[in-house]
């Protein structure tokens, strides 16, 4: 099973950039979109239909803001939209899909780049998401993917030193990090099961030529259940594609597959 994570950055720029025209070629069983920024109205299902995907999206409710999508080539038995929280689910934080014993989650954490009252909330959501997480890992197999807006280590952004004091690098931030991996708990970080080197980046800032230079952050992850962490096979960053400010992540799974 092949599952891809990607920020668009806005749904309808992203398929205007090229994206529905990748996707039918991409392999993905299951992509999960971030930042989608549309309500129902505002998009055409025939981008992804003709594709063979169905699509279900949580919308925020302040327009052209934030949103979750997950794209599949099987349709699931159940569908969940957000967690219980009228903040977070008020702007389209998580949308999940279940197949069999199979959970997908496609995610986006708040950003706290925009300043004070921005990381406020966020620090709100990672408050509040480790008893979501909790519960998602006592249903089983259970992968979480998306932007989760924190570089967890110093190999996971090009200047850690210069970046301790902003937001995505704070230390409580990679400190939630650490706990999200830590080997007692009930996650792993499914790109680091076969990948450990550093400058493996999936955003990179519009400002300062950052791409061209090359200044990214790893900020999108595939967190997974440990019971599925033995079935990583691959994991790549598609940095050449530029549907938006991120890069598609793409990871496969052996012996997962749609029940």
């Amino acid at each position: 099973m092949r599952i891809v994570t990607l920020n668009v950055n806005g749904l309808r720029a992203a398929a205007r950039k090229g994206l529905f025209d990748w996707l039918p070629g991409s392999g993905a069983d299951i992509v999960c979109f971030q930042e989608t920024r549309t309500q129902a109205h505002q998009r055409d299902p025939s981008l992804w239909e003709r594709s063979g995907y169905t699509a279900f999206f949580a919308d925020a409710i302040r327009p052209g803001y934030a949103g979750t999508a997950i794209l599949a080539c099987r349709e699931p038995d159940e569908i969940e939209t957000g967690f219980g929280n009228p903040e977070f689910d008020g702007e389209g934080r998580l949308v999940g899909a279940r197949w069999g014993t199979l959970w997908v989650f496609s995610l986006y954490v708040p950003s706290g780049s925009q300043g004070p009252e921005r990381q406020a909330s966020k620090d709100r959501f990672l408050a509040v998401f480790p008893k979501v997480l909790e519960r998602m890992a006592g249903r089983g197999k259970t992968i979480v993917a998306g932007d989760f807006n924190i570089a967890h280590r110093a190999i996971d952004l090009k200047n850690a030193r210069a970046n301790e004091k902003h937001s995505g690098f704070l230390p409580h931030e990679r400190a939630w990090m650490d706990r999200l991996f830590d080997p007692s708990s009930a996650f792993s970080d499914a790109f680091r099961q076969v990948d450990p080197h550093p400058d493996r980046y999936t955003f990179w800032s519009n400002r300062g030529r950052a791409y061209e230079k090359d200044v990214g952050w790893r900020i999108d992850y595939e967190v997974i259940t440990r019971d599925l962490a033995s079935s990583v096979r691959s994991a790549r960053i598609l940095r050449p594609l530029r549907f938006s400010d991120h890069a598609p992540l793409v990871i496969d799974y052996d012996g997962l597959e749609f029940s």
